[in-house]
């Protein structure tokens, strides 16, 4: 919460639910992670929040970008960052669209797989490639799953394919999940990607880049260590299993970054009880899981809200959107506490949505608009 926010929503004019974002907390993130890891090149993670403004000031400050498309490739070429200073991240990618991005200069590409592989030899040659290593994200809010990276055993294989077709084999990457509260979770996969290297080096390949993700958290309702103490765990890892040859280095912060520069401001719906005995109030408001709250799912990622009736007591509540889906409960399971003088029509503000919100937001299921971004 910033002064500069709650200064442009008392003024705004009213126009449903909003995302605001503060620009200087974001240009206040990326030097923060700029010094916890100085020789490491920040890639910031486009997927959490493309606005154009967002991507303008981190292409000024010098950040490189983790892209999932040919689209947020071309957005971030249109905020005035040069193609070297851009990796095609997604494992998964038609090659149509490899060959888009060699074609507008992008020579950086993950992997996990031998098929992956040849696509990107076959229409990006000589480009540099990575490949993505499971690894253990336990202490992640918003875990991921199997979906992306190989087993270590395969990557040797993986690179050992790319070399043999012509491609740099630059590297390993992996991601020890979204909101990892444990800067000591880096350990265990750069243990297995020195593992990696020393194995490929037998082979006559030298892997040059270790990508080690994101993962870096914001603050919801629970405290977060300081970017600091990621740095620092995350490079005595790095001189434990590499000694003094330690690779290159990037990280992909997307949360990290964006996260704690965004409120949201929505409104309360309608109040009622479900019977004469509940004791559960269910609270809904204007915006649920189509119109950005997406990460809400399973109630993983828990936002901090605030009202302007904070100061009575607070009841258990069930928070639910205002769609006609079922599913678009935000927290049940764990009711929310919020205060019994809450009324139709207050504004609440839902803190730390400046990432995987605007973007989660639907184009118009049952009609509601997608969620409207101002960056200030």
């Amino acid at each position: 919460m910033t002064d500069r926010i709650l200064e442009f929503l008392r003024n705004r004019q009213e126009d449903g639910p909003c995302m605001v974002l503060d620009l200087d907390v974001v240009r206040d993130n990326y030097f923060s992670f700029a010094k916890a890891l100085p020789d490491t090149r920040i890639f910031y993670a486009v997927k959490a929040n493309p606005d154009p403004q967002v991507l303008s000031l981190l292409a000024e400050l010098g950040s490189c970008f983790d892209t999932a498309s040919v689209v947020e490739i071309e957005q971030v070429l249109a905020a005035g960052a040069s193609a070297d200073r851009i990796s095609f991240g997604n494992t998964i990618k038609k090659e149509r669209d490899i060959a888009r991005a060699y074609a507008l200069g992008v020579r950086l590409f993950a992997v996990d797989c031998e098929a992956e592989v040849e696509k990107i030899a076959r229409v990006a040659p000589g480009s540099k490639v990575f490949c993505r290593i499971l690894c253990d994200a336990t202490g992640a809010e918003w875990p991921l799953s199997r979906k992306f990276g190989c087993a270590p055993a395969m990557a040797p294989r993986v690179l050992e394919h790319a070399h043999s077709l012509g491609l740099n084999a630059y590297g390993l990457s992996f991601h020890v999940g979204s909101q990892q509260r444990d800067p000591r979770m880096w350990d265990g996969a750069l243990k297995a990607a020195a593992e990696i290297f020393r194995d490929l080096a037998e082979r006559g390949i030298s892997l040059q880049m270790v990508n080690l993700g994101g993962g870096f958290p914001t603050k919801y309702l629970r405290n977060v260590p300081a970017v600091k103490a990621y740095g620092q765990s995350i490079f005595k890892s790095l001189r434990k299993h590499f000694g003094n040859r330690i690779p290159e280095t990037i990280i992909e912060p997307g949360r990290g970054m964006v996260g704690n520069a965004g409120i949201i401001e929505a409104e309360v719906v309608l109040i009622s009880k479900k019977s004469d005995t509940d004791q559960v109030k269910w609270v809904y408001l204007d915006i649920g899981k189509f119109n950005g709250l997406a990460e809400t799912t399973d109630e993983m990622i828990r936002y901090p809200i605030k009202t302007a009736f904070d100061h009575d007591a607070k009841e258990p509540c069930v928070l639910a959107g205002p769609s006609c889906d079922s599913v678009d409960v935000l927290y049940e399971k764990d009711p929310y506490l919020l205060p019994v003088s809450l009324e139709i029509g207050a504004k609440v503000l839902i803190e730390g949505t400046g990432a995987y919100t605007t973007t989660y937001s639907s184009v118009g299921f049952n009609g509601f608009p997608p969620l409207k971004s101002y960056v200030i």
